[in-house]
């Protein structure tokens, strides 16, 4: 869910929704998604690379066995342009800086069906802000 607001500036925001009871191998890998999207946002500071925030997450998802399933980008800037720098991608040394913009948004996607969980957070002098209010839990919808 996103758009551009009034004032010209992007909004994004990725959230999970089961119909039903969702089966419990999804239950599990996305109990591993929301420890390591809580990860990868802790990781942003000033200084930090974006490769060091994708690692933070990255790190998570693959020791519960699900690397290979971790296949879309971590995150990207978000300002006048729903996608522009800073990349949160493997291989972004460029470091964060107070102000800057950008999405995490790790994901698995195992097969029949995947899970993602995106927050837009804003890099601070201590840490980061993230700007999204809305659960991180997964919502189920009744069937």
């Amino acid at each position: 869910i996103g758009g551009t607001m009034p004032s010209g500036y992007c909004s994004d925001s990725t959230r999970t929704y089961a119909v039903g009871e969702a089966p419990a191998d999804f239950r599990a890998y996305y109990s591993v998604l929301q420890e390591a999207q809580a990860a990868a946002r802790a990781a942003v500071r000033p200084g930090v690379t974006p490769e060091a925030v994708v690692a933070a997450a990255h790190d998570i998802i693959a020791a519960a066995g699900h690397g290979e399933h971790f296949v879309h980008r971590t995150g990207h800037g978000i300002g006048l342009e729903t996608h522009e720098e800073p990349y949160i991608v493997a291989g972004n040394t460029e470091p964060l800086d107070v102000g800057m913009a950008f999405s995490i948004e790790p994901g698995i996607y195992p097969g029949p069906h995947g899970a993602r969980i995106e927050d837009i957070v804003v890099c601070t002098a201590d840490g980061h802000e993230s700007v999204n209010g809305v659960t991180r839990d997964l919502v189920v919808v009744d069937a």
